[in-house]
């Protein structure tokens, strides 16, 4: 028996600028959608300015677990939108 652990598979990507790394890292995590969680956030500086820009990316937070009882039918198992993340035998 197989036991999978499976993800949401959405997300998407996050904009924001301010004058400090804690000001954008704080404008990004008030754009993050309920049920998600700031996952990475790339930082430069503007050009030509003391302002800090940032490209964060999300993801869902929700997971669940899935059992078959071999490969090929756990994969089959996972939902549309969903994403296999580890698998473990029991």
């Amino acid at each position: 028996m197989l036991v999978g652990v499976i993800r949401r598979d959405d997300g998407g990507q996050l904009e924001a600028e301010a004058e400090t790394q804690a000001e954008v890292r704080e404008a990004l995590e008030a754009q993050v959608p309920a049920g998600h969680v700031l996952t990475d956030a790339r930082v430069a500086m503007v050009k030509r300015s003391t302002r800090i820009s940032a490209v964060g990316r999300y993801r869902h937070t929700e997971i669940a677990e899935i059992e078959a009882d071999d490969m090929t039918a756990l994969e089959a198992k996972v939902p549309e939108g969903w994403k296999l993340m580890s698998v473990r035998s029991l």
